[in-house]
């Protein structure tokens, strides 16, 4: 008998990361030059929907692909518009794509594009948040995992540099206020989702909701966020309002060692997000790798849950309308979400200030 309990979602992974951008050419540049990616794969011409120019680019298990509209019939051209450069496609791998897709629209999801095959690859599309949609994507059991329908491959040229991103690690959602409740729920029913973890992050007079939703493989994460309107405005109003609506706000990659990466980064011109010296004074985690010199030199922050520790830092927005940008992650068991790094944050800065204004 057939084991009731398996789920056509239980293996979904994410399969690659596509961004609406306006120039192919440019945002292509900023992930090979600061992040050390290789491009190794480009699509072929012009197909029915439009003229489209896309390149794919990675390293390790990041799977990018940037897609620039030539006509205004693509879906590219619309997003870019409204949104500027940012996520549109979040693919997931699956065993079988059509079952993926016909279930998950039994289930209530919206669909964006039918079952299709081509070049030995079936995919499918279903709407998720915002105007983001999820790519289910069904590979031959030896395919390599790069290969994208209507797209060519590219001569490896050898990586300029090691980066030491690994993979990605969750993406962060801005939502409006009232969607988290509601897109919590989508996941859940639809994709067979868990919600792994909850919080209000109360900053001053700003406070935010935020829900974790995490495959049943672990290996999709999002990280969901709403503001609380009856606050004052914080950085999630500003995302949403710059954004005009849900969207990513940010990717975690991981990194094997933050500070080799990060080091290595900033020396190649990254801009991350500087730290007060008084975050570092408050700092009362007992490290397990690291030295708080270490962090403080690169303004890598620390924070710590039941299950270890975990390093991060946010890398300064390049985007036009500032709403989108990386972060940068080790985890030493650690399973949330560096929470414990924003009020602390907050708190060192506020304190900085005071220092500052007794000073005068």
């Amino acid at each position: 008998m057939a084991n009731s309990n398996v789920s056509i979602f239980d293996e979904l992974s994410i399969d690659h990361v596509e961004f609406y951008v306006h120039d192919t050419a440019v945002a292509a540049a900023q992930f090979i030059d600061s992040y050390g990616f290789e491009i190794y794969g480009a699509s072929e011409p012009a197909d029915s929907v439009g003229a489209i120019r896309s390149v794919a680019l990675g390293k390790n298990q990041i799977r990018l692909v940037l897609t620039m509209a030539q006509g205004a019939d693509h879906p590219a051209a619309a997003y870019v518009e409204q949104h500027g450069d940012g996520v549109a496609n979040i693919a997931l791998t699956t065993s079988d794509a059509t079952e993926a897709f016909t279930e998950a629209v039994r289930r209530g999801a919206a669909a964006v594009a039918e079952p299709a095959e081509r070049d030995g690859l079936t995919t499918a599309s279903i709407r998720g948040f915002g105007d983001v949609i999820h790519t289910f994507v069904q590979r031959p059991v030896s395919s390599d995992p790069r290969t994208l329908p209507a797209f060519s491959s590219v001569p490896e040229t050898g990586a300029r540099f090691d980066s030491g991103l690994g993979e990605i690690d969750h993406f962060a959602v801005c939502l409006e206020a009232g969607q988290l409740t509601s897109t919590v729920e989508f996941y859940e029913k639809v994709l067979d989702f868990q919600m792994i973890f909850e919080e209000r992050i109360v900053v001053g007079s700003q406070a935010m909701d935020s829900k974790v939703v995490q495959s049943r493989s672990g290996s999709v994460t999002l990280t969901l966020i709403e503001p609380d309107t009856s606050l004052d405005p914080g950085q999630i109003d500003k995302f949403l309002k710059n954004h005009g609506g849900a969207g990513v706000q940010h990717i975690a990659f991981t990194a094997d060692d933050i500070v080799e990466s990060v080091g290595l980064l900033k020396s190649l011109g990254v801009s991350f997000l500087s730290t007060p010296d008084a975050y570092y004074r408050l700092l009362s985690v007992d490290l397990a790798k690291h030295s708080v010199s270490e962090l403080q030199e690169l303004d890598v922050l620390v924070d710590e849950d039941h299950d270890g520790q975990l390093f991060q830092i946010f890398t300064a927005s390049v985007h036009p309308l500032g709403t989108f940008f990386m972060e940068v992650i080790e985890r030493l068991g650690a399973r949330t979400f560096g929470s414990g790094n924003i009020k602390a944050l907050y708190e060192a800065v506020e304190r900085q200030r005071a220092e500052g204004e007794a000073e005068k």
